[in-house]
């Protein structure tokens, strides 16, 4: 029994009218309220930290220029300047398997003073420094520092920052190689990249104590780096429709692909419109959110565009919306049923998770709904508009071609 056909295309023009006023609801509200960007996107400090005791200070007195260098196996003496004799001490963990036995060996060097805090029977190859120091020995103390002594969570470093605006927290690696990635945006009042890495070091000294903070990297983005993300990401949205408009002309006929790459822009402008009204934080999570939902309305788009080209030879009618009518008839439920599964795994995120993770949920139903929404209306509803004038007798597009006697419908209408 042949399925009734739904009538889609009487919803064309009310769909569109309501869609354009939406976007342009989104387009005010950019200009008025803004676009809440993270801090991927904003300029301030990237800094890595790690929570572990200094178990070590080294001092030297002297009148030679000694730094101090370290890798993962070895511990390197440098002395070098006027009067001194140049040259490089090694001492290899592997001979110095303890920080009690490095530190005996380094107080053999003239001028070299260490002093073991804690942990002296903890492993050298635990060891690290601290890189926001400078390496180069003096009276001031040059510490080193052994992981894996404090359980430093990520919940405990959140807390220690709890006070400071616009940061996020993200752990690195696990057990003794754990760190602590903290973004701190530019609040604007004009601190300084050292002002921000001092408000940070400090706020985590008052919850960890000054001697158990060691910075592992310090990255600062300036205000033009941080345009540059911004518009590399727009470059990336366009490129991608781009090539999903190059993939559907070749594919189908133009206004067909022309169709879904309108329903692609309409669904990336509904996520916009909805991100600036109700003030989500735009990161790059926000960006995979968008790029996701370009190709997963794409599919559910080429899905009813080549139900609408197979029943374009073979239908007889007189209209063209019935056409449509009847491919949108035929490919419903499983739009329906495709995007309700998909919306079950993004509501359980929503649901289950907190963070960028739960902001990138959100943004994933608003974007599913929005692409259902314009695969069925705006995308057809564009086709119906370029072929008003459809007669039955283009019905078989010229570049149909019979083999054999047997209609070929693989190519484009």
């Amino acid at each position: 029994m042949a399925r009734k056909m739904i009538h889609f295309s009487r919803a064309f023009l009310p769909c569109a009218a309501a869609s354009t006023l939406i976007i342009i609801f989104g387009v005010v509200g950019f200009f008025v309220r803004g676009v809440n960007f993270g801090i991927d996107y904003k300029p301030g400090l990237i800094e890595e930290v790690r929570v572990a005791p200094a178990v070590m200070d080294i001092t030297y007195s002297g009148s030679a220029n000694v730094t101090f260098d370290m890798t993962g196996t070895k511990a390197d003496i440098v002395i070098s300047g006027t009067g001194a004799e140049n040259e490089t001490k090694e001492f290899k963990f592997a001979d110095n398997a303890t920080v009690d036995a490095l530190a005996a060996s380094l107080n053999s060097v003239d001028g070299i003073k260490v002093t073991v805090n804690s942990y002296g029977e903890s492993a050298t190859s635990e060891l690290f420094a601290n890189s926001a120091a400078s390496n180069k020995l003096g009276p001031t103390a040059y510490r080193l520092y052994s992981a894996g002594k404090i359980d430093a969570q990520t919940a405990d470093v959140r807390d220690a920052l709890a006070s400071v605006s616009g940061v996020s927290i993200k752990q690195l690696g696990s057990g003794n190689g754990t760190s602590f990635q903290i973004r701190m945006a530019d609040d604007g009042s004009g601190n300084t990249g050292k002002q921000l890495q001092e408000t940070v070091v400090t706020k985590l000294a008052e919850k960890f104590g000054a001697d158990n903070i060691a910075v592992v990297k310090t990255d600062f983005i300036g205000s033009n780096f941080s345009r540059t993300i911004a518009l590399q990401s727009m470059i990336l949205l366009g490129a991608t429709i781009a090539l999903i408009w190059l993939y559907s002309a070749i594919r189908f006929h133009w206004d067909f692909a022309l169709g879904a790459v309108i329903a692609l822009l309409h669904d990336s402008l509904m996520m916009m419109t909805f991100i600036v009204w109700t003030q989500m934080e735009f990161s790059t999570m926000t960006v995979a959110a968008i790029l996701t939902i370009v190709g997963y309305s794409i599919n559910d788009t080429i899905v009813i565009l080549d139900r609408e080209r197979s029943l374009l030879p073979v239908m007889d009618t007189k209209k063209f919306n019935d056409i449509l009518d009847q491919a949108l008839t035929d490919t419903l439920s499983r739009s329906i049923i495709t995007t309700v599964t998909t919306m079950f795994a993004a509501a359980s995120l929503y649901v289950f998770t907190t963070g960028d993770i739960k902001n990138f949920a959100l943004a994933l139903l608003v974007g599913l709904t929005s692409g259902c929404y314009s695969s069925i209306f705006i995308s057809s509803g564009f086709i119906s508009a370029t072929r008003r004038n459809w007669k039955p007798e283009y019905g078989i597009h010229h570049s149909l071609k019979m083999h054999k006697g047997v209609l070929d419908t693989s190519v484009s209408v």
